[in-house]
Order: structure tokens, then C-alpha cells, then sequence
């Protein structure tokens, strides 16, 4: 009797040590499952933005001068043609691209500006409305002037015309005051830290028009120097996205709709 006692006292208290096994195993189990999802759920919430990616690096001297001249550097640039065919040529081409820009504008009226790219106001009409801030090309004086520093900043880095064009169209839409998520500014996009040695860290220079012009073309000639004359590779670097091609397939498809 006392055994048959024995044995099932024994058999009870294995089930019971055999349940709270089962329960232990089973709250671990959750509590790693919970722990593998908090993980994997604050990885995915880690915010991505290309311009992160950006790397600043060493100036050589040539591009520390140019830089630094166009901070102190007001107004448009005056051109000065070889002879008469170029400036017969560069007439052409203004005519010809100031009339696309126009139609450019017209359609951005109903395109609003992309959702990681804000508007600042300008320092002389901070009430006016975001989109007339936004460009300041409405009439055709602003737009002859921001294409003659376009064409005037492109030869000087030996760059083509239609190639800034196509990026300022992707970077800002030819926003003036467009300001992304990761704070690059104006309408080629220039990142602030540029403007710490060469403009005492006042990073309001780059919604000046030559200025960000100046250093937006100064910035992808220096990338094509380093990366050998990959268009792709240096408008990668240009972008923070050095190795993929989204973006200069993008920045390249823009161009030829300015050639």
C-alpha cells in the first residue's frame, strides 16, 4: 500500500516536473521570438537616406579655390564668346533651352515636390507662397540669367550643359530653396559640410544661385577626376550612391531631354 503510495506520489511528481519543464520551455521560446522580432523590427525602422551615405573627404587645392571664389562671387557671370560662332551657338542654345525650361515649370505647377524635399523660405519673402519661392525663374529675365550661369559653371568644370540640367531636374526640380531629408540644399543639392572651411560653416550661401551652381559642378567634375570619367560611378558619389544605378540612370535619362 505504502509503496503503490510511494510510486504514485513519484508518477505525480514527474508529471509536475515534466509540466513546469514544458511551461520553462515554452516561455523562453516566446521570450526569444520577442526579442528576435524587437531586433528585427528597430532594424527595419532605421531611417535610409542616400545622401547619408556621402563621404567628406580631403579637398585638393584647385577645388578649395574654385569653391571659395564662388562664395565671394555675386551676380551672374558675364560670358565672353571666341568669336562669333560660339556666341551664335550659345544664343541658340538659350533660346532653344529657355523654352523647354518654361514648359518644365508649367508642368511642375501640378506636380507638388517630392515627399523628403522641403521648401525654405526666401530670406527677403518669407510669406510667399512655397512654389514661386521655389524656382524664382518666372519670367523669362530669371530664366536667361539662371541658364547663362548654368552654361557658364558647366564649361568652366567641363561639363555638359544638358548633364546639369538633368540633375538639377532630379535633385531639386529646379527648386531654389528645396532642402532634402538629409539636408542638402539649393538646386543642385549640395551637402552643408561643404561649406565649413569654404564659407565659415554658413551653409545660407548654397540658396544663391551661382554659388550652388559653382559647387555642385566643382563637386561632380572633382568625383569624375576621382572615379577616372565614370559618369556612373561619380554620379553615384555625387548621390551617396556610389556602385548602383537607379540614380544615374535617372540623372542620364533627365539629360537627354536637354540635348
Amino acid at each position: 500500500m505504502q509503496q503503490g503510495a510511494c510510486s504514485r506520489l513519484g508518477q505525480t511528481g514527474r508529471a509536475s516536473a515534466d509540466d513546469l519543464m514544458r511551461k520553462a520551455c515554452s516561455l523562453f521560446g516566446r521570450c526569444v521570438r520577442q526579442t528576435t522580432a524587437v531586433f528585427f523590427l528597430c532594424v527595419l525602422c532605421v531611417p535610409v537616406t542616400h545622401a547619408g551615405n556621402q563621404r567628406e573627404e580631403p579637398l585638393m587645392d584647385s577645388v578649395r579655390t574654385a569653391l571659395s571664389g564662388a562664395v565671394h562671387q555675386s551676380g551672374p557671370p558675364t560670358l565672353v564668346h571666341v568669336d562669333a560662332k560660339a556666341a551664335n551657338t550659345f544664343g541658340q542654345w538659350l533660346a532653344q533651352t529657355e523654352a523647354r525650361l518654361e514648359k518644365q515649370l508649367q508642368r511642375r505647377k501640378v506636380s507638388p515636390a517630392a515627399a523628403n524635399v522641403a521648401i525654405a523660405a526666401a530670406p527677403n519673402s518669407p510669406n510667399a507662397a512655397p512654389d514661386l519661392l521655389a524656382h524664382e525663374l518666372a519670367n523669362s529675365h530669371l530664366r536667361r540669367e539662371f541658364l547663362q550661369t548654368v552654361w557658364y559653371e558647366s564649361q568652366r568644370s567641363g561639363l555638359d550643359p544638358s548633364l546639369v540640367l538633368g540633375l538639377i531636374q532630379v535633385e531639386s526640380g529646379f527648386r531654389k530653396f528645396a532642402i532634402s531629408s538629409a539636408g542638402a540644399r539649393g538646386f543642385m543639392q549640395v551637402m552643408p559640410f561643404w561649406t565649413r572651411v569654404l564659407a565659415e560653416g554658413d551653409a545660407s550661401v548654397l540658396f544663391q544661385a551661382q554659388t550652388n551652381l559653382r559647387f555642385g559642378c566643382v563637386i561632380l567634375r572633382h568625383y569624375l577626376n576621382l572615379e577616372n570619367g565614370d559618369m556612373a560611378m561619380a554620379l553615384g558619389r555625387y548621390n551617396g550612391s556610389r556602385g548602383q544605378m537607379p540614380y544615374p540612370n535617372a540623372v542620364l535619362a533627365a539629360q537627354r531631354q536637354w540635348q
